[in-house]
């Protein structure tokens, strides 16, 4: 199992660019910090190859993962006393105010309980019902992906921007599948069908680094069906501020009850949405080749 050294994540060259973010933003200097303490939790036990626990069929939940949303929600109620707080792993704090933080302590996390490392720290902020500044952090890269509304997405500290990718044909994509229920979810079909019309499919296993992902330019689209508001509320706010945009499949506008998130560098968003109907409509499709018929020329 990969093993990496848990104070790494507070590098001095890191915290210089967060401290300079503290200065220039209203909101995201200060998350940053947070996401990056909690960061730091999660590799801890990370390193120690954390006990798994179940919940529900295949949804597996960790010490970590309470321990991280603890930390975080302490730290938020300290540095914004006023803002409300909603977590994945439960915590609700409701006392009206015009500001919600959406918190998921360990995002990606099926990978972080089998070793792989690919999880995040996510931390949206909403005012009014308007997403307003998002921070991610990849404490197995030391990446902090941090935007606020008016103020563009940083990576650790510097400018990032969606893709110039003009065609679907030469994107490459990213999506997601629930961790149970997959019987229910169609989302095979539409990977099949956008593998075969773009130049490739990505499924990590989290979706708030995915929508990172295209905000920085490594994803040019990313969807998924069924998402949580703490899924998906700092990685919106990433992608809006890099020039990107997010849409239900049907280019409604997204909020936090949408069900459905599609998002991409604007410049293939109507070439997907079109492929989008026409799979839902079941034209063009390609059907899934057959493993019975490659076995039976396998054995000839």
């Amino acid at each position: 199992m990969l093993i990496i050294r848990a104070n790494c994540v507070f590098d001095q060259a890191k915290l210089f660019y967060i401290r300079f973010m503290a200065s220039s933003y209203e909101f995201v200097g200060r998350a940053a910090e947070i996401a990056r303490e909690g960061g730091a939790l999660l590799m801890e036990y990370f390193a120690r190859n954390v006990a798994i626990e179940y919940k529900g069929d295949a949804d597996l939940v960790t010490i970590a993962d309470r321990k991280s949303e603890k930390l975080l929600v302490e730290r938020l109620h300290a540095a914004w006393p006023d803002h409300d707080v909603l977590g994945e792993e439960g915590t609700l704090t409701s006392s009206g105010s015009e500001y919600r933080w959406y918190v998921d302590p360990l995002d990606g996390t099926t990978n972080f309980a089998h070793g792989y490392p690919v999880f995040c720290v996510s931390m949206g902020l909403e005012h009014r019902g308007e997403l307003i500044a998002g921070v991610i952090y990849d404490p197995t890269r030391d990446e902090t992906f941090a935007a606020e509304k008016g103020k563009g997405a940083t990576l650790n500290g510097r400018p990032i921007h969606v893709s110039g990718t003009a065609k679907l044909g030469e994107s490459i994509l990213g999506t997601g599948f629930p961790s149970h229920k997959r019987h229910k979810n169609p989302n095979i079909q539409f990977y099949h069908q956008l593998t075969l019309r773009s130049h490739g499919v990505r499924r990590a296993g989290s979706a708030a680094l995915d929508l990172a992902s295209v905000a920085s330019g490594r994803f040019d689209g990313f969807w998924e069906f069924n998402l949580n508001s703490w899924d998906t509320a700092a990685g919106v706010v990433l992608v809006r501020e890099a020039g990107g945009i997010v849409t239900d499949f049907s280019n409604g506008p997204f909020n936090l009850s949408s069900r459905e998130v599609l998002a991409s560098n604007r410049l293939i968003h109507e070439e997907l949405l079109k492929n989008f109907q026409e799979i839902f409509a079941g034209r063009g499709v390609s059907e899934l080749p057959s493993a019975v018929e490659y076995y039976k020329k396998r054995q000839r």
